[in-house]
């Protein structure tokens, strides 16, 4: 593929969204570029306040234990109080946690902050879903997911290399740091991001029309999207365990710690390069299909670690993994508005965000107790199974629910009256709408 070819796939991945998706993409990359707090946590718990290795992985657990409260809570008041209102109250949160992070130091002092913290991070990413599906239009909306996913990772990325180089300023600094940039991010919010809550609808007479009140509970008594969210724990699951496995299975072999850090780079540098480059090849495509490879690319790319032998075979099986993970990401965001009725993006967004909580708190505890036990191999056979059992439940129980939604997604619209109401974003905001090609999704493809 060409220079010239890759620039026109770039620059067809980025245009005809609104600009208000730009402002809300410019604030997950501001706040990730400031994300210092969990890359740093375990080693400012240990190096420099001198606690335990168990105690800093029990912290670090509770900010996951956080998310699986905070999520469904965000989902929550981003239908009954509005998308904006809650991201910028969550952000201003965490901020505020970051802060205390470079103040408290009592062992539990720490531990409660780390936890509050879980809760108000996880809870803005239902807002932040909920608010990209309203304003993209629907066949957009993949697309947008995995834009925004990009400038998550570019943030991380960017956190990562500039936490590590001014470390010497010490810990606290860092922390200072993060709440400054999740405070900005919280400005930018509050300043140029537009609400878009959908408003009440109407019948022909003017009259309000009565919706349908949806609760958590109502949210899990929907088959489909209950469906999906318990095939995407299991992929979870399978995302999760390379992040504490991996490193002990090379330990195990006799690699050094550093060889781990080059072969997980591996991660952020394919997702930086070429998440582009895949939001291009997958647009358009079957949700079902895809979420289907990107369960199978996470199953046999887990698998084959058990097979590799040296830094070079291990990095090979993340960038297998890595794949999925820009596949699935954008893909099951989308797929979760697609099932999702308007009033109810929040609550949908914040169950679907509870089950990647779940797993952040589970899968580390199970792959160390797996690897410590029966031993690596077992877990990665473990993932290779369950990640093959998640594709197989894709294709088989969702292939029917997703591509009759992404139909009415798709339905022609009646054109509008002079008396209509105005887009949230303005006229010259919206994105054209496009008829897309027979069968495609309006969530086809990570955030």
């Amino acid at each position: 593929m060409s220079i010239d070819s890759l620039r026109r796939s770039a620059r067809a991945s980025v245009s005809g969204l609104p600009q208000g998706f730009w402002w809300l993409w410019l604030s997950t990359l501001v706040n990730r570029t400031g994300a210092f707090v969990l890359t740093f946590l375990s080693l400012y718990l240990t190096v420099e306040l001198g606690h335990s290795a168990w105690f800093a992985g029990l912290v670090v657990a509770l900010h996951g234990l956080g998310g699986v409260a905070g999520s469904p809570l965000g989902g929550m008041l981003t239908d009954r109080w509005g998308r904006r209102p809650t991201m910028v109250s969550m952000h201003l949160a965490a901020a505020a946690c970051a802060a205390a992070l470079a103040v408290v130091t009592s062992a539990w002092s720490i531990a409660l902050v780390v936890l509050l913290m879980g809760v108000a991070t996880q809870a803005v990413r239902p807002s932040i879903n909920a608010t990209i599906a309203d304003m993209v239009p629907a066949h957009d909306v993949r697309r947008a997911y995995s834009l925004n996913y990009w400038a998550l990772n570019l943030g991380f990325a960017i956190a990562s290399i500039g936490g590590g180089a001014a470390a010497f300023l010490g810990y606290r600094t860092l922390f200072v740091v993060d709440a400054v940039a999740t405070l900005l991010c919280a400005v930018i919010v509050f300043l140029r991001l537009p609400e878009t809550r959908p408003e009440a609808a109407v019948s022909a007479q003017g009259e309000p029309v009565v919706e349908e009140k949806v609760s958590m509970l109502t949210v899990l008594r929907d088959a489909p999207f209950r469906t999906l969210v318990l095939l995407n724990l299991l992929v979870c699951l399978v995302f999760t365990a390379p992040w504490i496995g991996l490193p002990l299975t090379m330990a195990g072999q006799g690699l050094s710690p550093s060889s781990y850090g080059v072969v997980i780079a591996v991660n952020g540098i394919v997702i930086v390069g070429f998440q582009l480059l895949v939001n291009k090849l997958t647009d358009k495509r079957s949700p079902v299909l895809l979420l289907t490879l990107s369960a199978l690319l996470f199953a046999f790319g887990t698998g084959a670690t058990a097979l590799a032998g040296s830094p070079v075979a291990f990095a090979a099986t993340v960038v297998v993994w890595t794949v999925g993970e820009m596949i699935h990401v954008p893909t099951n965001a989308a797929a979760t508005a697609l099932l999702a009725p308007e009033h109810a993006r929040g609550r949908y967004q914040g169950v679907m965000g509870m089950s990647w909580a779940v797993a952040g708190f589970v899968a580390p505890i199970g792959a160390g107790a797996i690897v410590d036990g029966p031993g690596p191999d077992v877990l990665w056979a473990a993932t290779t199974a369950i990640g093959v059992l998640a594709a197989v439940g894709y294709f088989t129980r969702l292939r029917k629910a997703l591509s009759e939604e992404s139909e009415k997604a798709v339905a022609p619209v009646a054109p509008a009256t002079e008396d209509a109401a105005p887009s949230v974003l303005g006229t010259e905001d919206a994105a054209p709408s496009v008829p897309m090609a027979e069968g495609a999704s309006s969530s086809s493809v990570s955030a």
